[in-house]
């Protein structure tokens, strides 16, 4: 299946990539040296920089000339608000600047040199894109792209394969290569920095699915560069956790609850059994992969803060940037 035809409706300068970055300045100078070798090249590169403490600041400097002074543009935070707070200020940023794509990533992967390409042949045709990627060790990495609704979690089986079509439907997002269109970002409003970490993307990615056609397509665009400790089951792996993640993955499930009861899609029972299947997962992944039980207390303190947040009754969503577009 060829896109040649449509590929020429796409103007890289017209894309921004938004990266967030936070005491990884190791990785973050593979991911721009990636960048330098990009073909095309996008008109901007935004770097958010969670209030790193070390020499990030340098790097991103060393890099100005090679990827064009202008193209660069640098963000230091002057507090850590986790990926969500810069995946949130990096839309931000990208949107302001009149991107009409906008490329989010993490610090700990490389951008394949035709990876822009790659994304702009399928930008004619849908305006929330998910790219694959190489795993560390070169093999396919598998993203659950699919989100059970009602339970609000991934479909841990949803089939890795794709038909001749090149892309499959998907209602979930991971801001580890999520390529989304400003129309989408106007109507549904930039990313939640109150997940901190967590669900963020997975909430972000449904939330645009619910006003386009969201697709993951064939296409190998990103390497990840990050070792991760992992319990391989086979076709499917298990990553290694950490305590503020067990922490944040538990709370969050507040916020979901929060969007989806405004949505009008909130079911007590089954979303509840999401919250135990999610919270069970996590025990098998410290028993499994982690090789411990330490670590259960952060899912009992996260499921404890999260009831605070489901009370609240003067939460709110993300307003739309859009003037007169309805709330996502």
């Amino acid at each position: 299946m060829t896109h040649a035809s449509s590929a020429a409706q796409f103007d890289p300068a017209t894309a921004t990539i938004a990266v967030v970055t936070f005491n990884r300045s190791g990785l973050l100078t593979r991911l721009l040296t990636s960048m330098t070798q990009m073909d095309p090249k996008p008109g901007h590169i935004v770097i958010i920089d969670n209030a790193s403490t070390d020499d990030t600041t340098d790097v991103v400097e060393s890099f100005r000339e090679s990827l064009e002074p202008s193209a660069l543009v640098y963000r230091r935070l002057e507090t850590n608000t986790g990926g969500s707070g810069g995946f949130s200020e990096g839309m931000r940023v990208a949107y302001e600047l009149g991107s009409e794509w906008i490329w989010l990533m993490d610090d700990d992967v490389e951008v394949l040199p035709d990876g822009l390409a790659k994304m702009g042949k399928w930008a004619p045709r849908f305006k929330s894109i998910q790219g694959r990627r190489y795993d560390y060790d070169g093999s396919e990495f598998y993203w659950q792209y699919r989100v059970a609704e009602p339970l609000g979690i991934p479909i841990p089986f949803a089939p890795a394969h794709f038909d001749e079509s090149g892309y499959k439907p998907m209602n979930s997002g991971c801001f580890e290569g999520m390529f989304i269109h400003r129309d989408i970002v106007g109507q549904i409003g930039l990313p939640d920095p109150r997940f901190f970490i967590y669900w963020d993307d997975q909430m972000y990615g449904w939330l645009a699915s619910r006003k386009t056609e969201s697709v993951i397509v064939d296409e190998f665009v990103l390497r990840r560069t990050r070792e991760i400790k992992q319990w391989d089951m086979g076709i499917r792996h298990m990553n290694a956790s950490s305590n503020a993640y067990r922490y944040y993955i538990m709370r969050n499930r507040a916020y979901i609850k929060k969007y989806y009861r405004s949505l009008d899609v909130y079911k007590p029972l089954l979303f509840g059994l999401g919250t135990t299947l999610t919270f069970g997962k996590e025990i098998i992944r410290l028993f499994f992969v982690e090789r411990t039980v330490r670590g259960t207390s952060n899912l009992f303190r996260g499921l404890r803060d999260g009831r605070k947040i489901a009370k609240d009754a003067s939460w709110q969503p993300m307003p739309p940037l859009e003037v007169g577009a309805a709330p996502a």
